[in-house]
């Protein structure tokens, strides 16, 4: 799918706050309705915009600890790997998990109230799965945090 200038504009502002009505979207990317109408749905049905979604702010939500987990393993078969991704796609606190090239086989973000819930979290992992070596690291400051992606390489 080609994506232009307009279709750009209107990412950018529906990364932004998709809250946005249709009308406002239109106009400040100098369209009328049905044409930004037809471009937003078009880059649905192509899978550009795959969702929209509210943003919480964890804080507010008693989350206020978030954890970066890295996972090696000694097992490298596709049996181990369906019970890893089962086991920490099922755990609600874990709410990124991504498989990574390097020294570490998994990186896990985990949002918990506090320690104990963090070593809850934990405990429930390892039954899931074997794992080599656990790593963990707890984030003291957030300086970015955003969803939204940058633009600017999209040909």
């Amino acid at each position: 799918m080609a994506i232009d200038k307009k279709d750009r504009e209107i990412l950018q502002l529906l990364q932004e706050d998709a809250s946005l009505s249709l009308a406002e979207v239109a106009a400040r990317v100098n369209l009328t309705q049905t044409p930004c109408w037809r471009r937003i749905q078009k880059l649905q049905s192509e899978g550009v915009i795959r969702k929209q979604v509210v943003l919480c702010d964890a804080n507010k939500l008693n989350l206020g600890l978030t954890t970066f987990v890295t996972i090696r393993t000694s097992q490298h078969n596709e049996q181990w790997m369906q019970r890893f991704v089962a086991g920490a796609t099922s755990i609600a606190e874990i709410v990124e998990v991504y498989r990574l090239s390097g020294d570490a086989d998994y990186l896990l973000k985990i949002v918990v109230p506090d320690i104990s819930r963090y070593d809850s979290v934990y405990k429930r992992l390892i039954r899931a799965v074997d794992l080599l070596d656990v790593s963990s690291a707890f984030a003291m400051e957030t300086i970015k945090c955003t969803t939204a992606l940058p633009l600017d390489y999209v040909a």
